[in-house]
């Protein structure tokens, strides 16, 4: 997706939960009206093949064939029995995808997914950390940890609890949208993290609001870097809050093949709306598995394959790839296409978001192919465009432009002007001019 710094959202009025968060896990299933969905977390993406190719079994054995991909890295199966939860369980728990149930739904985890070793270690330490905590097991399902290599790609995720690497063996840990941070210890930036997630538990518990993120949080209940400076240093952790922080933004990674000489470059790939079919995902695991054995999942639902993967015999695994109609070019129009679920999957949307996505897209490939090079370049730097089944427009991209089409009773709005079906493909080309990049904004 292009470039596009996130927009912070402000509260005049503070959130007031009445019950605890509906998010799915692997094994609290949603109802939905093409089955049931389980949600299972990948905390940090990371993925071995053999996990991968036993995701891929499930979603045979107990679903639709197709695997989603989620705006926090995780995976999705659809099309679900309800009776399919023990078998469910048992398959996931064997490939080391399924924590104790009480825990299973705190491990919102992203990370850098071009990071090294260092935020790889991260990931697993802040993992091992939550499911060992009692307390973590009070977090909503919605509360999100980020692991940033320094680039300021996941940070950029509005985030709950962030750690940043620094150059220096240094960690910054950033409570919500703060302006300031704490500064600490490479090593205890994972333990750090757990901390602030107790102590926005505490600040919910006194606030009495059952909030589920710190944005929710009232006013005066607002979490502190100094109160949280202390708390680390009782826990033995020697932390400095820093006043004012500059964050890094680094835009996500693009679709693209293999690298240049030496092959130093991870090969990342799009699937189209996040959505891959058993086949397809299989053969991203049989590449991966020529590498080092390992995949990762973004939150920009895409995939990234291990450097040398792809063009290690005896098989052309690039070429595989792009003939299971998988995206690996930037230029694709599908780079800055995304959606909803849309019908037939939810009862509440009015068409069928990915059907139509689909057909306009294809459109514009055609379209493409027939313009001259500068022109193609400009379509692929158009502002990206979310394709809603409702008003709820669920699975909305963060940034601060993007294009809204929305499914009404009579067909589709774009930024709310009604717009004939046959006049889809023009309209949302009008309408995406090419953007002028424009540096983030300090958080």
């Amino acid at each position: 997706m292009p470039p596009q710094p996130p927009t912070a959202a402000s509260r005049d009025e503070p959130v007031i939960r009445d019950r605890g968060d509906a998010c799915p896990g692997a094994l609290r299933l949603h109802a939905a009206d093409d089955g049931y969905l389980a949600r299972v977390r990948i905390p940090g993406g990371l993925l071995t093949t053999r996990q991968a190719s036993v995701l891929g079994l499930a979603a045979d054995r107990f679903g639709d064939g197709h695997l989603e991909l989620t705006s926090r890295g995780n995976v999705q199966l659809r099309g679900l029995a309800d009776d399919c939860g023990a078998g469910l369980a048992r398959l996931l728990d064997g490939a080391g995808l399924l924590p104790a149930p009480s825990h299973e739904r705190v491990r919102n985890i992203v990370a850098s997914p071009m990071g090294t070793h260092r935020v790889v270690h991260w990931v697993r330490e802040l993992d091992r950390l939550l499911c060992a905590s009692t307390r973590a097991t009070a977090l909503s399902g919605r509360f999100l940890f980020a692991l940033d290599e320094g680039r300021g790609d996941v940070a950029a995720l509005d985030p709950d609890v962030t750690a940043l690497a620094r150059q220096d063996g240094r960690a910054l840990v950033r409570l919500g949208a703060a302006a300031d941070a704490v500064e600490l210890g490479d090593s205890d930036a994972p333990h750090a993290a757990l901390l602030a997630a107790e102590y926005f538990l505490d600040a919910a518990d006194t606030a009495g609001t059952r909030a589920w993120r710190v944005a929710e949080l009232p006013a005066g209940h607002a979490l502190d870097s100094a109160e949280f400076a202390r708390r680390l240093a009782g826990s033995g952790i020697d932390a400095t809050r820093v006043p004012a922080v500059e964050w890094p933004y680094a835009p996500p990674p693009e679709p693209r093949g293999p690298g240049g000489a030496g092959n130093q470059t991870a090969l990342c790939v799009l699937p189209p709306l996040g959505r891959l079919s058993t086949d397809q995902w299989q053969v991203l695991v049989q590449v991966a598995d020529r590498g080092n054995g390992e995949l990762r999942v973004t939150p920009w639902r895409s995939i990234i394959l291990p450097r040398d993967a792809s063009t290690r015999g005896p098989v052309d695994g690039y070429a595989r790839i792009q003939a299971a109609g998988l995206v690996v070019a930037p230029d694709s129009p599908w780079r800055s296409v995304t959606s909803c679920t849309g019908r037939p999957g939810c009862a509440k949307a009015l068409a069928d978001v990915r059907a139509d996505a689909r057909a306009v897209v294809e459109q514009a490939e055609q379209a493409e192919q027939a313009e001259q090079a500068a022109q193609a370049e400009q379509a692929a730097d158009a502002l990206p465009v979310h394709w809603s089944g409702c008003a709820r427009r669920c699975g909305h991209p963060r940034g601060t432009a993007w294009v809204d089409i929305v499914a009404t009773p009579d067909g589709y709005d774009l930024s709310g002007q009604p717009v004939p079906h046959a006049d889809l493909a023009a309209a949302l080309t009008a309408a995406r001019r090419p953007r002028t990049t424009t540096p983030p904004p300090t958080q």
